[in-house]
């Protein structure tokens, strides 16, 4: 099982969409602890508790629940699941109403629940994902269901929805998508690479490296260039991290420590990097001046300047970045036909990717929801 939470400040988008496909015959109501099932009634009776706590923005949680298409489960069983999870955590004492759809090829559970419990109390949040992965992995082994690897476990991170979405829309795999491929292939298709070897194997294939080096020469980190983004391996998964590199490959601290340096000069010095200023190993904005592995001047340097030239620059700034993200989007979006990609397009990245299948709308039914909530919210935004 996986799932996918929602906090918020009102049940009524995601109930009325639930609503309606009810109406429309794809999805049925199969527990609830409102009098009656009807927008009007049920947004009621939450007004009814939320006002114990009238100054609480995010009351509304929502989480989908998502089955193998193995798992041929009743609703009844739906229902035995869902009261365990709620119990687990936390929501003994809650409003709450649980959804079936029936619109994909895999089962799938929403269930809205008020966070505001009878007595005016508010389940804590604090570590929530962590606690609803431990729920759902206890409930596999409880029902006897197809066990779900940890993230924790995971030897390569699945894709999130915004890359998903992303992917359908444009029809040309995520950066990450796309590193996950060619990293893998280049250690699999190449017996035990020397690090020399690997760094020259992936720059070959559009991959700059950075690694986190000591002066000591001693690594502790790695992180992926690519057309400007930089991802860290952790973001990749426990296979793109160092700590599972230098296992895979031929390394040696001493003999490798030159390699190394240099190719973080190369990655540093990289002119697409410079232009998108991409982070750090940090994950902090590094802007680098173009042809040249150094950071900008200070600030310090910059304050001996004249305030004339210093609005010249910023305007000239503006238009050349305004320039270089246009270019650096158009970039992105044919990613399928750079050259640094080999060629390679969506679907012969999928075919070779873990989490490939994914990409079938069937497989994510319920995006739009939470699309719909987001854009809702900056529209509410922009006119406070």
């Amino acid at each position: 099982m996986t799932a996918n939470m929602i906090k918020g400040r009102g049940f009524r988008g995601a109930l009325r969409y639930n609503l309606e496909k009810v109406s429309k015959g794809v999805a049925e109501v199969l527990d609830h602890s409102f009098v009656s099932v009807s927008e009007k009634s049920i947004l009621k009776e939450i007004q009814m508790i939320k006002v114990l706590r009238p100054n609480l923005q995010k009351y509304f949680y929502h989480t989908s629940i998502n089955f193998p298409p193995s798992e041929d489960l009743t609703s009844e069983m739906m229902v035995l699941i869902g009261k365990d999870y709620l119990q687990e955590s936390g929501f003994t004492q809650n409003q709450y109403i649980m959804f079936r759809h029936n619109d994909a090829d895999h089962p799938h559970l929403h269930i809205l629940v008020n966070r505001i419990n009878y007595d005016g109390k508010v389940l804590s949040d604090s570590n929530d994902f962590a606690r609803c992965e431990k729920i759902l992995r206890d409930l596999e082994k409880k029902y006897k269901l197809t066990e779900v690897i940890s993230s924790k476990q995971a030897q390569e991170r699945a894709m999130t929805k915004d890359e998903l979405e992303m992917m359908k829309r444009t029809n040309t795999p995520s950066h990450k998508m796309t590193l996950q491929v060619l990293i893998r292939d280049t250690i699999t298709s190449n017996n035990k690479l020397t690090c020399s070897e690997f760094i020259q194997a992936l720059e070959s294939r559009g991959i700059n490296l950075l690694f986190n080096q000591a002066s000591t020469g001693f690594v502790s980190g790695i992180s992926y260039s690519h057309e400007g983004m930089i991802i860290t391996g952790a973001k990749l998964g426990n296979d793109y991290k160092w700590a599972s590199i230098k296992n895979t490959i031929n390394y040696e601290q001493e003999r490798d420590r030159a390699a190394i340096h240099q190719a973080n000069d190369r990655t540093k010095s990289n002119s697409s990097i410079s232009r998108t200023g991409a982070p750090d190993l940090e994950g902090n904005p590094v802007t680098l001046p173009q042809g040249t592995g150094k950071q900008s001047t200070t600030s310090h340097q910059r304050s001996n300047t004249t305030q004339h030239d210093r609005k010249q620059s910023q305007t000239g700034s503006r238009a050349k970045h305004a320039n270089q993200s246009a270019n650096s989007k158009a970039s992105r979006l044919n990613l399928h036909t750079s050259q640094n990609s080999k060629g390679l397009d969506l679907a012969a990245l999928l075919d070779d990717h873990t989490h490939g299948n994914l990409i079938d709308p069937v497989n994510q039914p319920d995006l739009g929801v939470e699309n719909r909530v987001r854009r809702r919210k900056k529209r509410k935004r922009r006119q406070i």
